[in-house]
């Protein structure tokens, strides 16, 4: 059965799943057995379907019917795969400039990031499954429709698709108050990646340590940080201005 952009209960989601539907995130409830969810089990490692395991008092507040232990939310774009998105910007001459969000959470940040890279002629945006802001109705208002026309991928290992990245040529760059250098001397007309990270956290050790430089915008007020969307409108248009000279 459906609701709104769930779908709730075993067969519904197998048939789901089955019929092309991409899924945002399962909802599982713990200790759940039986032969309709190994069925779903094996299709959550097959497709790397973001899952949780969650007591069956938050799948009862999520919907007063009966769901079975199984509550999948459907996405609202279809994603795409990072091993067939970077080879296909290469194919189509175009030097490649990928978005990596890093702990992005909030919906309309998520969304003015999307407009923004849109707008910059971005090739695609690569979110975590987990940690990440869900891909809804807020999001795709705030991005102006910009999610439904921007590629995005997701990974299940950030750091694997990181280094996937360098391997096939980009160059990571990573936006951090840690910076070695301002943005405005960086080189970014070769192929690249931009690593953002939220304006509280920032972006992981992990992934800092895979970037090739370490970029900063200065700030001259008595506020820490910018917000991240605002950064990253930044940091592309200087990007473009970069790109055009050269060309």
């Amino acid at each position: 059965m459906t609701n709104d952009n769930f779908i709730y209960g075993i067969h519904p989601v197998i048939e789901a799943i089955k019929a092309g539907k991409e899924i945002d995130k399962l909802f599982v409830q713990k200790g759940l057995k039986g032969e309709g969810f190994h069925l779903i089990y094996e299709y959550i490692k097959e497709l790397e379907i973001p899952f949780q395991f969650v007591p069956v008092e938050k799948l009862n507040r999520m919907t007063r019917q009966n769901h079975q232990g199984i509550i999948a939310y459907i996405s609202e774009i279809s994603y795409q795969k990072l091993d067939l998105l970077i080879p296909y910007v290469y194919e189509q001459g175009r030097v490649p400039l990928l978005l990596v969000l890093d702990k992005i959470t909030d919906v309309r940040n998520l969304g003015a990031i999307a407009r923004t890279a849109e707008c910059a002629g971005v090739d695609g945006l690569l979110l975590p499954s987990k940690g990440s802001a869900q891909i809804n109705a807020d999001a795709i208002k705030t991005s102006a429709g910009a999610l439904y026309k921007l590629p995005v991928s997701r990974c299940t290992n950030l750091k694997e698709s990181i280094q996937y990245m360098k391997n096939s040529g980009l160059r990571i760059f990573a936006a951090t108050e840690k910076a070695t250098i301002s943005y405005t001397e960086a080189d970014f007309t070769h192929p690249m990646a931009l690593i953002l990270g939220s304006e509280d956290i920032g972006i992981s050790d992990e992934y800092l340590k895979l970037a090739d430089d370490k970029i900063g915008i200065p700030l001259y007020g008595e506020i820490e940080s910018l917000n991240v969307s605002v950064a990253t409108g930044i940091l592309l248009y200087e990007i473009l201005r970069q790109r055009n000279k050269a060309s």
